[in-house]
């Protein structure tokens, strides 16, 4: 499991780091593990798009003045659940989102939790899409608005640097280094000169 402090500091530089480590999600008895592909980072202090921009308190915002490492989880169109991670200090609202996955441990439970059939059933438009949104990424593991507020240290969902750290074999193709690009977030052109910050960070 990563350190509290990975997610203290800046939240667009933790975004970045962010990017090439693993999703555990630990479910009746069954852990499913995914490689961060692709984040954006959210700081409620000079970000319109973040839900708590200016200080803005609300029961859906609070999650956000967290301690670091806090899930927060929120509905998107009353249907999708969003994962995010609190940053920064207790009381500094800011996050970061997970916006795609790679597969890495029980495809076969996460393609039924998505597609209701297993990994070797997957036609090639559901394989193309199959972790890459952050809707798609909490269905395919489970999370949902139960876990929002889920503290710091809880073994059902965290992050860590490799598979090994989670008990898990590793991967041959994690090894490659990682090249990751930035670049615009994604939906939120209603967010002034926010919709232009490059926060957006993928392989």
């Amino acid at each position: 499991m990563l350190p509290q402090s990975f997610f203290l500091g800046d939240t667009v530089e933790i975004a970045r780091d962010m990017v090439g480590k693993y999703l555990i999600r630990n479910i009746g008895g069954v852990t499913l593990a995914g490689r961060i592909t692709e984040t954006e980072a959210y700081v409620g202090r000079v970000d319109r798009a973040c839900h708590a921009f200016g200080g803005r308190r609300t029961p859906r915002t609070e999650t956000l003045f967290a301690p670091p490492g806090t899930a927060y989880v929120y509905l998107i169109y009353g249907l999708h659940c969003c994962l995010n991670f609190v940053t920064e200090r207790p009381g500094e609202p800011a996050a970061v989102l997970i916006r795609g996955l790679a597969p890495r441990y029980n495809h076969d439970i996460i393609a039924e939790n998505r597609f209701s059939c297993k990994e070797n059933q997957l036609n090639s438009y559901q394989r193309k899409h199959f972790l890459n949104g952050p809707g798609k990424v909490c269905a395919g593991f489970a999370v949902d608005r139960t876990l929002n507020a889920l503290p710091y240290g809880s073994r059902e969902l965290y992050l860590c640097a490799s598979l090994e750290e989670a008990g898990l074999p590793p991967r041959p193709e994690d090894k490659a280094p990682l090249h990751v690009k930035a670049g615009k977030r994604i939906g939120i052109d209603y967010a002034g000169e926010a919709k232009d910050f490059p926060w957006r960070f993928y392989l």
